[in-house]
């Protein structure tokens, strides 16, 4: 299997040779680039399979570099891409998402989750790719519908009483954990089996941090969404009644 290319975008040079060395060591092959200007003139014609962004950069950004990729459309539009950034502010998030960006982590981060998150996202790539090729995305049995739940997983897209959500791809994946069987309750450890999938340590409680954001973000179209239910001590569960 031929090693799957990261693009590493980021005008602190410590962070670039770090998460490089991180991600070599993982099979990975990585690109580097100091600014957006440099990296979009190499990703336009030949895009990575996955890029990684600081959204805070002089000159052009992460959110310019990642508005000038999609705009190309092709390969280079496809690409996806997890945002880095200083600070955990939900306006950052809320702008990396809107431009397109598939994840974002908030600095200082774990190389390890970073691997986890690129891991989930590739293999979520690949998917939709399988999916596309074979024609099955006409296939209406792909969409899941749970009550006001639309679920597409070879869209990545949302919809709650036909109002689009943006989550993430760790989210989405969560999610659609839940609404494939609603009644059945998922524990933390099962969650984060389904997000990560891999050998990396991450802290149960990390799961409740994603469903807190996935809450407000359904929230933000619907004030009296409800239907991901805690249970104490258990986990969680998906009510499409």
């Amino acid at each position: 299997m031929t090693a799957k290319v990261i693009a590493l975008v980021d005008d602190d040079r410590n962070i670039l040779t770090s998460v490089s060395i991180a991600l070599q060591a993982e099979g990975f092959v990585t690109r580097l680039y100091p600014d957006g200007v440099s990296a979009l003139k190499a990703l336009g014609d030949n895009p990575a399979d996955l890029g990684v962004f600081d959204i805070k950069m002089p000159g052009m950004d992460g959110l310019a570099l990642l508005g000038a990729l999609r705009s190309r459309g092709g390969a280079a539009a496809a690409m996806p891409v997890i945002f880095l950034t200083s600070k955990d502010e939900e306006q950052d998030e809320a702008h990396g998402l809107a431009a397109g960006a598939d994840d974002y982590i908030a600095k200082p981060f774990s190389q390890r989750l970073l691997i986890a998150r690129i891991r989930a996202i590739l293999r979520r790539a690949d998917m939709v790719k399988a999916t596309l090729a074979s024609g099955e995305e006409d296939s209406a049995a792909a969409v899941i519908e749970r009550g006001r739940l639309m679920l597409d997983p070879a869209r990545h897209q949302v919809k709650w009483d036909g109002r689009p959500v943006t989550l993430t791809v760790t989210e989405f994946l969560i999610l659609e954990t839940l609404a494939q069987r609603p009644g059945v309750v998922k524990n933390r450890n099962q969650l984060l089996d389904v997000a990560y999938q891999e050998d990396v340590f991450v802290d149960d409680r990390t799961i409740d941090s994603h469903i807190k954001r996935i809450r407000r973000k359904f929230r933000a179209a619907d004030p009296s969404f409800d239907a991901i239910e805690t249970l104490y001590g258990v986990g969680y569960r998906f009510s499409d009644g």
